[in-house]
């Protein structure tokens, strides 16, 4: 989903929280500022649900106690590197426990896996200052990036020493694995009925 500036001062993640759980419109949170959540293109929502559809069948396929949760659960991110916010990606993995802020069961604190699908509006902010806001969320351990205008897919895997490795996928016969989640991913079914 594409973001865009609001208009308004600082506001604690408190006050974020009380608007947001009263707004009509999703908006992201960094830093003290918001961002409303605007719609998004036909390719985009396409891939989205051809993803939430494989994993899931997957993950019931093989008894996973792991969960699929599409983009409109909220994420939290307040970390030691002094990054705050909450995000709405467009698909967020945890297994086990879902854990979650508060007893509102509406924001996440647990991703394993977070997958955006990337947007002319969004894409810079997706690879840069976003990537670094999850890069401080202490479970997370793979961060996937999909192209909506070509076949490309980008695997970002946190290794043992806490650095990042990348892994490219740019063939439509390629089959991405999700060590973190033990799940392959064909990018034929990623990719399913879209048009670039």
């Amino acid at each position: 989903m594409n973001a865009q500036p609001q208009e308004k001062p600082l506001m604690n993640m408190g006050e974020y929280l009380e608007l947001e759980r009263n707004s009509k419109i999703k908006h992201e949170y960094f830093n003290g500022e918001i961002f409303a959540m605007v719609g998004a293109k036909k390719n985009h929502i396409l891939i989205g649900a051809n993803l939430t559809a494989e994993l899931r069948n997957r993950f019931k396929a093989k008894n996973s106690t792991c969960k699929v949760l599409p983009n409109d659960m909220r994420v939290k991110i307040d970390n030691d590197k002094g990054y705050t916010g909450y995000t709405y990606p467009d698909i967020a993995i945890t297994c086990g426990s879902i854990e979650f802020e508060d007893n509102e069961f509406d924001t996440l604190t647990n991703p394993i896996v977070i997958i955006e699908i990337l947007s002319d509006s969004t894409e810079a902010f997706d690879r840069g200052d976003k990537f670094a806001y999850y890069r401080g969320i202490p479970t997370l351990k793979e961060y996937i990036l999909v192209s909506q205008k070509r076949c490309r897919i980008e695997k970002f895997v946190r290794e043992n020493d806490g650095l990042w490795s990348l892994f490219l996928y740019e063939e439509i016969k390629q089959t991405m694995k999700i060590d973190s989640i033990d799940c392959e991913l064909p990018l034929s079914e990623i990719y399913w009925e879209i048009e670039f």
